[in-house]
């Protein structure tokens, strides 16, 4: 039970901010559903539909104009510390503006071709209306994954919290006050909601922080040295999205609209399994990124705490996906549940697959990464066709699962080599000359003990060797050493020190901040 505790305590980052983010996602569905219900239950069913539409056409808008902003933030916003704040607002700026053009032309466009979207031109208000609802959910979309990769996932789960509960406040309100209940209604009550959450953060980091100012103004020369990046980071991310908003597609052709209901819903029960390798590696990217020399301890970590997870998820589907799926209706419950049952096994391929996708961000080998995603992708979609030509939709999801393990086992080599390689256990060790550290779990009586290159401690030294010893004597007992990597920020008042140490006390401990040359 300690060695599970001292665990937990060792990747409480990384547990807290992957948390967060399986945390929106409930909260968001939950709210969600919420949402829904009071639309369909207050406004036209026209209104509905045509709110809906737009609502997903923002969406899908808002994502193509993140311009893969989001993972090339997760990846620079660690390595460039001083430079955050002025990253992340000219990146911000930018999908903005893009989002806002964008919105603006496909609503336009939409109006011309579609009877059914004419309420979004109908007049210059409602275009900008619809352009700022793509621009919101641009700059959200970006912001989320800034967050995480500032480890501040907390944040990004109270913003999504504030905008599911704004915007079912929001609908509410319009739809109890405003005679006038319009599909436009539904899509500015979503955009208010995005802007509501976004003025709560902005006022939130504002009184909380002390460096806001000159270093968060824009600066457009960032961005420009990290547009092949970007572009880079948006093809991935597209080729990754690709087949899972294909499937859908391919069922309604290949077999059926009415199963391609079942196979919808089985599928979005599943994604919430897939969620745990997914919040795993987004956290893994992010505490790497600009330390490699860790990448090998914290991806066992997430490793293995995806495939316990995992497995525990698939156990419970296995025996509850008929009771699950009875709460959408009889016929799924008996149509898909072996379709759920198949699909969620795809769990432990994907964990290979999404710390594959990972680990290529970190080392910045984005390039090899889409062009193992593209065949990756295509085999998932051919595989598919052919099991839903032979056998129906269970066809289609075994054939699906099994290109994914193929998938994983063609990953599988690159992730060994990082992970569980001996040159991956030697760099755990020994650490990158500038960028290793160390942890030291002190286990002796209950008073602060200092040491050099520290930024910690009072009243006594002991020497640190870079092979540690099982204890060091000093006046106040034995301290016992335990090597672990650890980003650690180099002590102000050391310039270079050749190997950075930081020391993490057993609870029993308070370290004061030390300056060097005082006690």
């Amino acid at each position: 039970m300690t060695k599970i505790f001292s665990w937990i305590q060792v990747n409480s980052i990384m547990l807290i901010n992957a948390g967060s983010l399986i945390g929106t996602t409930v909260v968001t569905s939950g709210l969600g559903f919420a949402y829904w219900w009071v639309a369909a239950r207050w406004f036209p069913p026209e209104a509905v539909g045509v709110g809906s539409a737009s609502i997903s056409a923002m969406m899908l808008l808002g994502s193509f104009c993140i311009l893969g902003m989001g993972t090339l933030l997760i990846t620079e916003l660690p390595r460039r510390p001083e430079q955050a704040g002025s990253l992340l607002t000219t990146a911000l700026l930018v999908v903005g503006m893009v989002g806002l053009v964008i919105g603006m032309l496909f609503a336009f466009i939409a109006a011309r071709f579609s009877v059914q979207f004419q309420a979004l031109a109908a007049t210059n208000t409602d275009v900008l209306a619809f352009g700022s609802g793509v621009s919101l959910t641009s700059i959200t979309l970006v912001l989320d994954q800034a967050l995480i990769g500032l480890l501040r996932g907390s944040w990004q789960l109270w913003r999504n919290a504030l905008f599911a509960i704004a915007k079912l406040i929001l609908l509410f309100v319009v739809s109890v006050w405003f005679a006038q209940r319009m599909a436009v209604s539904i899509s500015l009550t979503w955009t208010g909601a995005n802007a509501i959450s976004l003025l709560a953060l902005y006022l939130y980091f504002v009184i909380t922080s002390k460096s806001f100012g000159r270093k968060c103004l824009p600066r457009w020369s960032l961005l420009l040295n990290l547009g092949g990046a970007a572009f880079q980071h948006h093809l991935l991310n597209l080729t990754l999205a690709f087949p899972a908003l294909a499937l859908p597609v391919l069922v309604t052709w290949l077999l059926s609209a009415r199963i391609n209901a079942w196979f919808y819903v089985a599928w979005m029960l599943a994604s919430f399994v897939f969620l745990i390798p997914t919040s795993l590696t987004t956290v893994l990217h992010a505490m790497n990124a600009a330390q490699q020399s860790t990448l090998a301890q914290k991806a066992r970590s997430t490793i293995m705490l995806s495939c316990v997870l995992s497995t525990l998820a698939i156990s419970f589907l296995q025996f509850t996906a008929p009771i699950l799926l009875t709460a959408f209706g009889g016929s799924y419950a008996l149509q898909a549940a072996t379709t759920l049952r198949v699909l969620v096994l795809a769990a432990f391929a994907l964990t290979i697959k999404n710390h594959y996708i990972s680990i290529c961000r970190i080392q910045d080998r984005i390039r090899r990464a889409l062009l193992s995603m593209i065949p990756g992708g295509l085999l998932e979609l051919g595989a598919a066709v052919i099991g839903a030509n032979y056998y129906g939709l269970e066809g289609l999801s075994v054939g699906w699962v099994l290109a994914v393990y193929i998938e994983a086992l063609c990953m599988l080599p690159t992730v060994y080599a990082a992970v569980w390689s001996s040159q991956a256990s030697k760099e755990l060790y020994d650490g990158d000359e500038r960028e290793a550290s160390g942890m030291w779990v002190l286990d002796t009586i209950s008073l602060p003990v200092a040491l050099p290159h520290s930024s910690y401690g009072i009243n006594a030294y002991a020497s640190v060797k870079i092979i540690l010893p099982d204890y060091q004597t000093s006046p106040l007992g034995k301290v016992r050493p335990r090597y672990l990597p650890f980003r650690h920020a180099r002590s102000p008042n050391v310039s270079k020190p050749p190997r950075r140490y930081s020391f993490v006390p057993d609870t029993r401990f308070r370290l004061a901040h030390f300056s060097r040359g005082r006690e």
